[in-house]
This record gives structure tokens, C-alpha cells and sequence, in this order.
């Protein structure tokens, strides 16, 4: 079976095993057991092996080990950061200085969606979330449009680099996009998304920010290790000056978190239990799952369909994208285009149009994104946001920003 197509018992095998382990992803959960996404991919991966679609050989092939190192590093590089303080005191410097509502809300997003671009979005969400109820409680304002802004601003902001969220982290690994590259053709776009949000959430919620008065926001102290904060930071800074040189992206990311691993300060504990380690083990099934899909002539299939609906195209592609990712979520989205991108005329478009699409469509409903969800977890016992009051803004900004994405990206 190695290297060539399966036969006919060994297409339906994949095929069914594709198809259930997306439908878990799609759900959430295997209906009936404590399966979720990571366990779906876990089974997934496992049953490829099993019914001999894939040799093990072939599923340790399929892997692809720069997107794990570049994602396992950042985590470190993150934790670091988060672990000291940093994300707060910034945090805190800007919002406390913001003394108007809308003024406000514009500050969080600038900053949920900044340090995405950079920092993974997640991380931004897990970060701001308290704070933010913290603020708003002590200004008595109502919580839910800046909590929207969190997690609609660290989707957007995370679209400007390969740095800035897993599916990005993939696109890069796949296409060997060059940093700088990246970021020139999608920093702009998610700047734009940036004002896109503001404006959306404060016309949304405008009784919000009707209001003129000075918002009397007291200094509160933040701690801070300064120690662990400037060693992160000077790392975090050559980290990014080596990506925008062009140096190998996983390479130096994981470099980088070596070299905060060697410290006196903190236990080594705290920094693994940062890591996420079941997005890991995730992207190490859907890397197998999918190159079991590859032996079947699904790929063909998609290169034909990709081609009769003109997803050369960035339009096409940006809707037909958005869709699936609402669906089964955007990293398995991304990877269902692995095997047919590199087929097309204009490949490194294809792969920006879909690392903006993908990210951007997070923002369509509470369920698509997993921002989304930690924000939404985390405020639950001051502010309750439920699937509609997400997609009053959700919705619309969803639309707005992968219009402009398809007008910029031409």
C-alpha cells in the first residue's frame, strides 16, 4: 500500500473515518461518550492504522513536525510572558488611560488584537477576559460589548501573521511563505478589521457609548515579576526580529523557548502547564487523518470541484472557506485544503486568502472560534453572552471584514 493508491476497501475505510472524525469536530463531542475534538482526531488517526489505509511508517510521514515545533515553542515563549505579568500590565496601562466608554473599547481591541498578531489569540483572551470584568464592574458599565471586543479583536488582529493563531501556524508550515511576506499582505487587512470592529460593536451597542463623560478609572497596581517580564520580553523581541529577517520560523521559535526554559526563578511546572497539550496531540491526528484521506481520490475530486467553482479565485475561496470553518472548525477547514492548494495556478494567494478567511470567519458565531469560547468560560459569572447576543455582532462584522479582506487581497 506504501506510496500508492488504496484499493477499493481501503478508499470507503478512509472515507468513513474522515467523515466521523469530522462529524465530532463539527459536534464537539462523540454523541453518548466523553469524546471530544482532540480525542475524535486521537481515533481518528488510530482507525487509519487499523483498517491499513496507512502504514505507520506513512502516518509518522504525514506529520508535519515544523508546525508542531513552531506552535509548541511559541506556547513556551507565551507562557513565559503571561507567567510574568506582561500581558497584564500593558494591558492595564492602556485600558486605565482610555477615560471615555468608546475610547475604551477602542483600546481594548487595539490591544486583544496587537498582541494576537503576535502572541497567539487565545492567549490574548485568557489574559484580557478578567481584566476587562474587573474594569467594567468598577465603572459600572455594562461588560458584554468589551468582552465582544476581546474576543472579535484578538481573532482579527491574529489574521497579520503566521504567528498569530494555529491554522496560520499550518498555512505558513505548508506553503514556506516567508514572514515578512505574510505580514505585509495581511497586517493591513487586519488593521482595517480592527476599525471594523470598534465600529461595528459600538453601533451594535451604541446607548453604550452615548455617554461623554470622563470615565473616573482609578490606578490600580498590577503585580509583576520584572525579572522574568524584561528576560521574556528581550527574547520575545529577537525572537520576532529573526522571523522578519527570514530565518527559519519554527526554528527560531523553538529556540526562543529553550532559552526561557533556562531560568532560576520559575519551576519548569508552571511554564508545561501552560501548554496546550491536547491542541498538540489534535494536529497530530488531523496531520494522519487527512493523509489517509490523501490515498483516496477525494483530492483529485476537490482539485476538480476547486475548479469548477473557480476557488482560484479569492472570493470563492474566501466564502467557501468561511463556511467550512463555521462548520468543522478552521484547523481541520485548513487542512481538508492542504492536499489541492498547491495544485493551484496562484498557490501562495490561495494560501493567504485562506489563512484570512479561515481566521476572519472565527467571528461569525460563538461556536467559531475557540477565543470565542474562553472568553464567553471565563465571564460567565459577570456577563452572560449568549449564541444571539454574540451574533448581533458578530454576524455583520463577519461579513464586513472578509469583504475587505477580498477587496484588499484583490
Amino acid at each position: 500500500m506504501a506510496g500508492g493508491a488504496a484499493p477499493f476497501t481501503g478508499v470507503l475505510s478512509a472515507l468513513l473515518i474522515f467523515g466521523g472524525t469530522y462529524l465530532v469536530l463539527a459536534i464537539g463531542r462523540l454523541p453518548g461518550f466523553r469524546v471530544d475534538r482532540t480525542g475524535a482526531a486521537i481515533i481518528g488517526a488510530a482507525l487509519m492504522l487499523a483498517a491499513n489505509v496507512l502504514t505507520v511508517e506513512e502516518a509518522y510521514a504525514a506529520i508535519n513536525y515544523d508546525t508542531i515545533m513552531l506552535l509548541f515553542g511559541m506556547m513556551i515563549v507565551v507562557a513565559n510572558l503571561r507567567l510574568s505579568g506582561f500581558f497584564t500590565v500593558v494591558s492595564a496601562w492602556v485600558v486605565e488611560r482610555a477615560r471615555r466608554p468608546l475610547l475604551l473599547l477602542a483600546g481594548i481591541a487595539v490591544v486583544a488584537g496587537v498582541f494576537s498578531a503576535f502572541f497567539v489569540n487565545d492567549t490574548m483572551c485568557l489574559v484580557l477576559t478578567p481584566l476587562v470584568i474587573e474594569i467594567t464592574g468598577r465603572l459600572r458599565r455594562n461588560p458584554v460589548p468589551y468582552l465582544l471586543a476581546v474576543a472579535m479583536a484578538s481573532n482579527v488582529g491574529s489574521v497579520a501573521t503566521i504567528t498569530g493563531n494555529p491554522q496560520n501556524m499550518m498555512i505558513g508550515s505548508f506553503s514556506r511563505i516567508p514572514y515578512p511576506v505574510f505580514a505585509a499582505r495581511l497586517a493591513p487587512i487586519a488593521a482595517a478589521g480592527l476599525v471594523l470592529t470598534v465600529l461595528v460593536i459600538a453601533v451594535i451597542y451604541r446607548k453604550e457609548f452615548r455617554e461623554e463623560e470622563p470615565l473616573p478609572v482609578s490606578h490600580e497596581p498590577v503585580r509583576a515579576n520584572r525579572v522574568l517580564l524584561w528576560k521574556s520580553l528581550a527574547v520575545a523581541a529577537g525572537m520576532m526580529i529573526f522571523f522578519f529577517a527570514g530565518w527559519p520560523v519554527p526554528k527560531v521559535a523553538v529556540i526562543a523557548g529553550a532559552l526561557l526554559l533556562v531560568t532560576r526563578r520559575v519551576k519548569p511546572e508552571k511554564i508545561y502547564q501552560e501548554i496546550d497539550w491536547g491542541l498538540l496531540v489534535l494536529f497530530i491526528g488531523l496531520f494522519i487523518v487527512i493523509a489517509g484521506l490523501e490515498k483516496t481520490p477525494v483530492a483529485n475530486d476537490l482539485f476538480t470541484a476547486a475548479s469548477r467553482y473557480h476557488l482560484e479565485r479569492t472570493a470563492p475561496m474566501a466564502v467557501f472557506t468561511a463556511i467550512l470553518s463555521n462548520l468543522v472548525s478552521n484547523v481541520p477547514a485548513v487542512l481538508v485544503f492542504k492536499g489541492f492548494v498547491p495544485r493551484l495556478a496562484d498557490s501562495v494567494h490561495a494560501w493567504l486568502t485562506l489563512a484570512m478567511s479561515s481566521t476572519l470567519a472565527g467571528n461569525l458565531t460563538l461556536l467559531g472560534s475557540v477565543a470565542n469560547l474562553i472568553v464567553v468560560q471565563k465571564a460567565r459569572h459577570a456577563a452572560r453572552i449568549s449564541f444571539w447576543e454574540y451574533a448581533k455582532a458578530g454576524i455583520p462584522l463577519t461579513l464586513l471584514t472578509i469583504a475587505a479582506g477580498v477587496w484588499m487581497l484583490g
